[in-house]
C-alpha cells in the first residue's frame, strides 16, 4: 500500500490507512515509537512498562488497603 508524506509545521507526517491502524492496535493519540532499522522506518506500539514493587506500592492508600484475611490453620511447618 502506497501513502504519502506530508509536511506539518516543520515536521513531515504519515497518514495511517484506517484498517492498518485497527490492525496495529493504534487509534487516535496512541502512543508509538518511531525508530530507524537497517535502513527502514519502523513504527510500532511501545512495550509495556515493567512493573516494579516499589511503583506498586506507591499505589495503596488508607481507602484501598484491606484487613488481614484468615485462612485457616498452618500446614507443615510454617513458623508464625
Amino acid at each position: 500500500m502506497a501513502a504519502k508524506i506530508k509536511k506539518w509545521g516543520n515536521s513531515l507526517a504519515l497518514r495511517i490507512p484506517k484498517a492498518l491502524a485497527a490492525e496495529a492496535g493504534i487509534s487516535d493519540n496512541s502512543l508509538v515509537e518511531v525508530k530507524l532499522k537497517q535502513g527502514k522506518l519502523v513504527i510500532s506500539r511501545p512495550l509495556e512498562p515493567e512493573l516494579r514493587l516499589s511503583d506498586l506500592l506507591q499505589r495503596v492508600t488508607k481507602s484501598n488497603l484491606h484487613e488481614e484475611v484468615e485462612t485457616g490453620p498452618g500446614r507443615g511447618g510454617e513458623a508464625w
